[in-house]
This record gives C-alpha cells, structure tokens and sequence, in this order.
C-alpha cells in the first residue's frame, strides 16, 4: 500500500489532505494548551479556598483549632493545598511534555512538507515542460509534410505543361526535393523528441512521483503516530498524580477518622469551666407572720461557707432570681464603662469616665453605694476587684472565675519554664564555648562572651522570679477552689455562679467601699433591704423612654461591661444623652442597650428633648 502507487494521479487532494492533518496536530495543541490553563486555574482557587478558611494567627479562631473536628478540617484545608499542587504539577508536565512538544514538531512538519509538495510541482512542470517540447515538434513536423506535399504538387504540374521552360521545372523540381529533405529532418526530430518524452514520463509516473508521494505518506503517518503518543503522554501526566492525589484523599479520611467527639467535649469543659458549685436551695419564706420582709439567708452563700445562712435579696421578685438578671442590664446599673471612651478611626474622643444612668431615686441615695454597703455588710461574699478593661485582664487573671484562672496561670507558669530552659541552653552552649576558647586562644577571646553570660544569667532570674510570683497566685487559687460535695453544692451562692465573668472570687477577702481590702468579719449577720428599692431596680426597672435616634459612624466592638457592640451605619435609639464624660447610651431593643463613645455616633434628638 502506498500513495506513489494508488494515488500517482491525487497530488491535490494529497496537498489538501495533510494541511488538514496539520491543521487537526494544532487544534490538539491548542485544546491542551486550554487544559493546562484550567488546572492552573483550578489549583489557585484551591489554594485560594484554602488559604480563605486558615485560621488568622493570633486571633480566637486560632485558638478554636484545638478541638480535633477543627484540627481535622485544618488537615483537610492542607492537604487540599497539596492537591492544589499536584493540579499545577499536571498543568506543567503537559506545557512541557506536550504542547511545548508538539509545537516544536508541527514547526518542522510544516517545513517537510513544503519541501516535500515543492519537489513534486517541480517534476509535473518538468514533465509539461517534455510535453510542450513533443507537441512543438509534432506540429513542426506536421507542417513540413504538408509544404513537402505541396511542393511535389507543383513541380508535377510544372512538368505536365508544355509551355513551361526546362529551367523553370528544374527549379520546381529542387523546391520539392528540399521541402521533402526538411520533413525527413522534422521527422526524425519528432522521433527523438517522442522517445525522450516517453521516457521522462516514465520516470515520472514510476519513479519521481512514487517517491515524493511515499515522503509525503511517511510524513503524515508519523504525525499520526506523534499525535497518538501525545494523548497517551496526556493520560500518563494525569496518572502519575493519582497516587499523590490519593495520598492527600486518605490523609483527608485519617484526620476525619482522628476526631474525637468525646475528647472535644473535655476541651470544651477545660475551656469554660468556672471552678464555682451551682447554688444550694432556696428556703421558704412565710409572709403570714405580720412583719417585715427580711432577707432569706441561705439564697446567697459562699462556696466555703461553714453551714450558716447568707442574706438574700428580698423584695417583688416575681421568681427571678439575682444571677440571671441580663449582664448588660445589671452592669449598667451598677457602673458605666470603667475606662474613657475610645478614640475613632479619624479624630479624638473625650477621656472623662462616664457614669451611669441615675432614676430619681439613685440621685437621693446611688445604687451602686447601696450595693456596695450590702457587698461590705455580710461576710463571705464576692465583691468587685477588676473588670476587664479594654479586652486586657490584670496580669493575675484575676478577672476570670477560679478554674479559668488557675488555667491561665499554669499556662504562664509552662511558658515561663519554657523560656528559663531556653535561656539555660543558652548559657549552657556560651560555657562550653568560654571551655573551648581557653583551651584554644587562638579560637577567640574567652572575655568577649563573659558580657552576654551576664545578661543570659540576669534573664534566667527574673524569669525565676516570674514563676514565683506565678506559682504564688496559682497556690492561692488552688487552695479556694471548692471541693466538689454535696454539702459545698448547697453553700455555693446564687451570685457568684451568674457573674464570674465580671467579678473576681473574693472569698477570703472583702472589699471596702473606698475599694481597700481587708480581712474583717463584719459581726452583722442580717439586712434588710425595702423591696421597692432595691429589688426593683433589677427585677421591674422600667426602660428609659427614647429620646432621639443616632447612626453609628464607626464601627465600636463593645467589650466592656456597661458597653454595647455597634456596626458601622447602624441606626439605634438613643435614652440618655452625653453627661459630659463622652459616652452616649443606646438601645437596639428592649434586650439590647449599653454605652457607645459619643464621637463614635451621630444624635438625632427628638424637638421636645431639646426643648426639655
């Protein structure tokens, strides 16, 4: 089977077929050319997806990623990266491999052929050529026939007539003689040029032609074969990562295997856990007996309290109960922010402390003096020491209940060991160094390290000192954690259960109005407290009626207590105007309302609070 043979006489549709075959190498390129293109584009939106759901470094989402689901799903966003990869790695191997390949070769295949279909317009114009010449002497030898016979024609005539003279047909007679030699020559001419024609025909048809058409056909098969080798070059790229890519699905089914359902809900226990008991039982209170309310002493006790009845909070209470007054509602009351109001984004703010809203009532006597001689009155209770300020606690934690705390502290305790055998292999690594540098001189100065074993041994003490001071207040809160019984169960109080968040565990001390400790037992065992006075300030205070509207410029992330979180935008109700000190109260709905900086918002108020 060959093209020289079979198709001897299809040197167009020849040069028609391989421009197709050329054409079909190219749009193979270009669909590969395209596939690279959509791996690349597909391993960046992975790794842009998974770089979207990493953890951001040292904020609280970090710090969720300790559970294992969420230590799984990290797993799984990093090995999602690895699979990214491997898409790259497959967008780079047929860049390379293939279309890189290819366009090389379809660069020489277009010259081949060229120089291929050039030769053979060349051989079919050198045989029309031989075709033009065996015509042109056909037709020369045609014509000097033709003036042979017509020369004969005339010297017969010439000679038949008698009237014509000797030397006339004598000259007719040598006009025929050479008419007659010059189509012999014609002739024999034709001869030559016949035999020659025929045998360059011959050559062309069974020798040229076969063998330019036979190049032309070893030409288009190794294209075909070239391109059959590229699509199985295309499915081996693809193959060579499965095994990785299946690497990174089992790591994906491992991490999903690891998690723990019953570990996560330990962690979630370490991590929330207040150390206080839940509160004993409510006695029975009998208002037949005409007197006075008192205050029941057994709703609120301390966790180490020795079996005696603790005061309570009397009044209408309507079967609330003090710990689960709403925080925000409860601070407010008791205190505004403990701090100036930030500044924002774009100019200062006022620095005055804010105080907080007063009634009528508040004005003649505060709230939060009355609390706080309620607080100093009773032994055993938990007052105010710190609130958290600004999102930073007091260096002892004391800010946090006692397990939070005695975690916190531990973990300062780990850290600063942590650092002291840092320093320690430090100046472990100096000394022998100092060792070498005196045996050998010639190595370097043994005095030129004795300044930083200095500073590495003043380090190493004060880190030392900070573990003690550490582990001193991380005794102190392992000795007032309660003991998990029945009987410290009862005792625990209402209060200290609710409010851990915001008050520190003052167990063995109390505070003094002025804010002074001391170790005093008050010898009062028992207050009264009006229950218009001071339970319906928690339980039925009527809300502050709306005094205008305001839109929040600025976005203000309310991490005080007293404060409220705004989005940048948001339009809230506005129920007590600044007092000077550069906070504004605000109220998003009946459950919601708090102090914002003042030149965090814009107010709106009504005509008649102006006017008022």
């Amino acid at each position: 089977m060959s093209w020289g043979t079979e198709l001897w006489d299809q040197f167009d549709n020849l040069e028609k077929h391989t421009q197709w075959g050329i054409d079909v190498l190219e749009k193979y390129i270009k669909f590969v050319k395209e596939r690279t293109e959509i791996e690349l584009s597909y391993a960046k939106q992975l790794r842009n997806l998974s770089k979207k759901y990493q953890p951001k470094k040292n904020s609280k989402e970090e710090e969720e990623y300790r559970y294992t689901s969420t230590k799984a799903f990290l797993a799984t966003l990093n090995e999602m990266n690895d699979y990214a990869g491997q898409h790259e790695v497959i967008s780079e191997n047929m860049t390379s491999l293939i279309t890189g390949e290819l366009t090389r070769y379809v660069q020489e295949l277009k010259q081949e052929r060229k120089s291929h279909f050039h030769d053979g317009r060349k051989a079919q114009q050198h045989i029309e050529t031989c075709w033009k010449q065996l015509e042109a002497s056909k037709r020369r030898f045609e014509r000097d026939c033709k003036e042979a016979d017509r020369a004969q024609q005339y010297f017969e005539k010439m000679d038949a007539d008698i009237n014509v003279t000797k030397a006339d047909v004598e000259k007719a007679r040598q006009q025929a003689q050479l008419r007659h030699q010059m189509a012999e020559d014609s002739k024999a001419e034709y001869c030559s040029t016949l035999q020659k024609f025929n045998s360059e025909q011959h050559d062309h048809y069974y020798t040229h032609i076969p063998n330019i058409f036979q190049k032309i056909q070893e030409m288009e098969e190794r294209r075909i074969v070239r391109i059959g080798e590229s699509m199985k070059t295309f499915a081996e790229v693809d193959r060579q990562v499965i095994p990785i890519i299946g690497k990174c699905l089992d790591e994906i089914t491992k991490a999903a295997e690891s998690i723990d359902h019953k570990n996560d809900s330990q962690m979630v226990i370490e991590a929330f856990k207040s150390g206080f008991e839940p509160p004993g039982d409510v006695d029975f209170e009998d208002f037949t007996q005409p007197m006075k309310r008192t205050v029941s002493e057994s709703s609120l006790s301390n966790s180490r309290g020795d079996g005696k009845s603790e005061p309570k909070f009397g009044g209408k209470s309507k079967g609330k109960l003090w710990p689960f007054i709403k925080k925000n509602k409860l601070m407010s009351l008791l205190t505004s922010p403990h701090q100036p109001p930030p500044p924002p984004p774009a100019s200062a703010s006022p620095s005055a402390v804010p105080n907080g809203p007063q009634s009528p009532k508040q004005q003649k006597e505060p709230l939060s003096h009355r609390f706080n001689e309620f607080m100093t009155s009773k032994p055993k209770i938990h007052c105010f020491r710190s609130l958290k300020r600004g999102g930073a606690g007091p260096e002892d934690f004391s800010n946090l209940p006692p397990e939070q705390r005695r975690k916190k502290l531990q973990q300062k305790v780990d850290e600063l060991n942590k650092d002291i055998q840092k320093e320690m292999d430090q100046r472990d690594a100096l000394t022998k160094m100092k060792d070498v540098y005196i045996k050998n001189p010639q190595m370097g100065d043994p005095a030129s390290v004795d300044h930083r074993l200095a500073e590495l041994g003043q380090n190493i003490e004060k880190l030392r000192l900070e573990v003690q001071k550490f582990e001193g207040w991380l005794a102190e809160v392992e000795g007032r954690l309660p003991m998990r019984t029945e009987q410290a169960r009862r005792q625990s109080g209402l209060y200290e259960a609710q409010n851990t968040s915001a008050v520190n565990s003052c167990a063995q001390d109390r505070e003094s109005p002025d804010g002074s400790y001391t170790e005093e037992q008050s010898q009062e065992t028992e207050m009264k407290v009006p229950a218009t006075d001071f339970d319906d300030e928690f339980d039925d205070e009527e809300p502050l009626p709306t005094i205008g509207t305001c839109k929040a410029l600025y976005t203000f992330e309310g991490q005080n207590e007293g404060t409220i979180s705004v989005a940048e935008g948001e339009m809230l109700y506005v129920i007590e105007e600044d007092k000077g000190d550069g906070w504004t109260r605000i109220r998003r709905n009946e459950d919601e309302e708090g102090y914002v900086p003042t030149s965090y918002v814009e107010v709106y108020l009504d005509k008649n609070a102006k006017d008022s």
